[in-house]
């Protein structure tokens, strides 16, 4: 990468006057958020996948950030700054990670194999501590580079302190990121809180509108009804939505009952939360009531299939809330519980295991896992105009290369991408008409720097190599 993105884009554009290499620069990021971008391109001759489920093949065109035209035909290429090759290519929607925890790449494989609490608190919270504010910057550099790699445009994460590091990589790496504070509310929660505030403030609608600020209560078991309302009037006054932990597991529910005498979803909507609109993680264990509670407030669910399965947590009742016309999305959770943050791994797994639970092969396709991924991620974490190839649209869309193995014979290209390809397939990624990788070769971040620095990091965090 030029230069480590310490110089401004004049000075280097100063030093690469009269070079003739200059025009062949690719779209690295200098200085912040402004980016070498092609003003206008088209991706021709491609295979896409239409919001209606079906594929097609045409040519995609992009103007500044958004979708121009879709049609078939020749492209004249002196029309356009670039042209992209769409043979043997599918072009999908950006995935939408619609729950993680991004900086826990530092945390990944250090604790596994153990119950959510225990795992929690004896492991988890003490080392997340310990971050200081360059560990959850190089935390979210690696999950940028992974997220960027297999096919990931945008992210919902919600960490604990410091997350105006991880604005920074959203507004670097060119990826959208829809970011909460952690707030957990035991303790110093008024404090947490504070900054939460702050980092709407400060980030909401930056880094040319790609960051997203929402609030981030952490759960009913971390947040009392009490704070949650504290919590509400902040939000409230902001215009900010929320993204919680909801019903993960038995013990969760069991213990509000205990302690309030109803059920997460019932003591939460007493404080008034649910009235700001709603992003609610995991959401495996749901009563009748709570999944008419989900459905009246417009409640959008971020479904965990990985996580959930690693750590027994249960099987969320998709199919269900799919036919309640709840939006159901799909998120990786944290590399600590996943143990990576590959979405397609994740739309693979959601297409598997209703069917397995159900006895059903036909409950969730693979077109409705692969919507669950792109266009119900978007809807689901509040995203305008994004999450399907359709003109209009933000141009995030990612192309598989279709040349390799696991692509042959091509009778599916949807099914191919669900269950057969991976993402290693991921050829070309692109974010607000950016282009961020390109024939596997990543444009705005140094990787191989991210990974010293990050080893670095965790080896001091953790005390492990």
């Amino acid at each position: 990468m030029f230069l480590e993105n310490k110089i401004s884009r004049r000075t280097f554009l100063k030093l690469s006057a009269g070079a003739a290499a200059f025009t062949m620069l690719p779209s690295y990021a200098i200085g912040g958020n402004e980016m070498f971008a092609e003003k206008n391109f088209v991706i021709k001759n491609v295979r896409y996948f239409k919001p209606s489920g079906e594929v097609d093949t045409g040519n995609i065109f992009i103007d500044g950030d958004k979708i121009s035209k879709i049609s078939t035909g020749e492209v004249d290429s002196k029309n356009f700054s670039k042209v992209i090759d769409g043979k043997n290519k599918f072009a999908v929607p950006g995935f939408v990670n619609a729950h993680t925890h991004a900086s826990m790449t530092l945390l990944r494989s250090y604790s596994d194999d153990k119950a959510l609490m225990d795992w929690l608190n004896k492991d988890i919270w003490p080392i997340e501590a310990k971050m200081k504010k360059s560990d959850i910057k190089v935390g979210a550099e690696l999950a940028a580079v992974e997220m960027i790699k297999s096919g990931t445009t945008a992210f919902a994460d919600m960490y604990g302190p410091n997350m105006e590091e991880v604005a920074k990589v959203v507004e670097t790496s060119g990826l959208r990121g829809i970011l909460c504070r952690g707030i957990i509310g035991i303790s110093d929660g008024d404090e947490k809180l504070a900054t939460n505030v702050e980092l709407y403030k400060n980030w909401h609608g930056k880094a040319d509108g790609r960051v997203t600020v929402m609030f981030g209560p952490h759960a009913i078991y971390t947040c009392p009804p009490d704070f949650l309302k504290k919590i509400y009037s902040a939000a409230e006054k902001l215009g900010a939505e929320i993204h919680i932990h909801m019903n993960e597991t038995q013990d969760e529910i069991k213990d509000c009952v205990k302690n309030y005498g109803k059920r997460p979803f019932e003591v939460v909507a007493d404080t008034g939360l649910f009235e700001l609109g709603t992003l609610a993680a995991h959401c495996v264990w749901l009563s009748e009531e709570e999944i008419e509670i989900i459905k009246s407030k417009k409640i959008r669910v971020a479904h965990n299939p990985g996580s959930n399965m690693k750590l027994a947590s249960g099987i969320a009742p998709v199919p269900k809330l799919l036919q309640e016309n709840i939006c159901v999305a799909l998120g990786t959770d944290g590399t600590s519980s996943n143990n990576n943050l590959d979405m397609l791994e994740e739309i693979r797994l959601a297409a598997l295991l209703h069917k397995v639970d159900k006895l059903d092969p036909l409950v969730i396709p693979a077109t409705e896992a692969l919507k669950m991924g792109t266009e119900y991620g978007a809807k689901a974490v509040g995203l305008q105009n994004v999450g399907k190839i359709e003109e209009g649209y933000k141009a995030d869309i990612v192309l598989f290369d279709m040349s390799g193995v696991e692509w042959q014979p091509s009778y599916n290209s949807v099914s191919l991408l669900v269950y057969s390809a991976n993402s290693s397939s991921v050829d070309t990624v692109i974010v607000d008409g950016k282009i961020l990788m390109e024939n596997r070769e990543l444009k705005t971040l140094d990787e191989e720097k991210i990974i010293a620095e990050f080893k670095n990091s965790a080896n001091k965090l953790t005390g492990k190599s």
